[in-house]
């Protein structure tokens, strides 16, 4: 896969800051809220056809990646 910050930016002039693709105003979060109404990543492919099909791998790592932290407990 291509480094993970060329194709997941973040700018705060766009999109309120949130994470997006290719500097395009398509947010990681509207790929996965299409993906989360039941498209297939074809159909998210279709609906968005700026996007690659990496860009949509790119925002499941990007998310992984977010989560993966350690909980200490108290």
């Amino acid at each position: 896969m291509a480094n993970l910050t060329e194709r997941i930016t973040v700018d705060p002039e766009q999109c309120g800051g949130r994470p997006c693709i290719r500097g395009m105003r398509i947010r990681v979060i509207d790929v996965f809220d299409l993906l989360a109404s039941g498209l297939t990543s074809e159909q998210v492919l279709s609906e968005l056809p700026d996007l690659e099909a990496e860009d949509i791998r790119a925002c499941f790592s990007f998310a992984s990646q977010r989560l993966d932290y350690p909980v200490v407990p108290t």
